[in-house]
């Protein structure tokens, strides 16, 4: 299937490698940004935040990250304050954020993903890497 579709990746984690293989699993081979390395510019990762309709304090991730001695919890920092952050120290970033012409979504779990993938390019089951089955025989969602 040709479909144009970014993911922002971490390969180190779990969500964000079942992401990007129920992507593959659709037979679609995405465009990959690890993130970390290439990290968005700043109108990037806002559009991202915006399009995926959360709030930038929602797009940040706070375990295994300096949130908390950053004082990102304050609630009266700003968004421009919080993109600043995200920005500088890119691990800040909730992923996997990806972007296909049906949408941009933080697939967060991953199967979130499903929502912006058409559900007819599934051709059989798909299980994530804990075991979980998201998709059946047939490459219907498990609901």
């Amino acid at each position: 299937m040709t479909m144009d579709v970014t993911i922002y990746h971490n390969p180190k984690c779990g969500t964000s490698r079942n992401t990007l293989e129920l992507i593959r699993h659709a037979g679609i081979e995405p465009t990959v940004i690890e993130y970390l390395k290439t990290p968005p510019t700043r109108e990037q990762l806002a559009t991202m935040i915006a399009d995926a309709g959360l709030t930038v304090r929602e797009a940040i991730r706070e375990s295994g990250t300096p949130y908390a001695e950053l004082g990102l919890d304050n609630p009266e920092l700003t968004d421009d304050q919080l993109l600043d952050a995200m920005l500088n120290d890119p691990i800040l970033i909730n992923r996997p954020f990806v972007i296909t012409p049906m949408g941009t979504k933080l697939a967060r779990p991953s199967e979130a993903v499903l929502d912006i993938l058409p559900a007819d390019a599934f051709k059989g089951p798909f299980v994530k890497e804990d075991g979980e089955a998201v998709l059946d025989a047939e490459g219907k969602r498990i609901v």
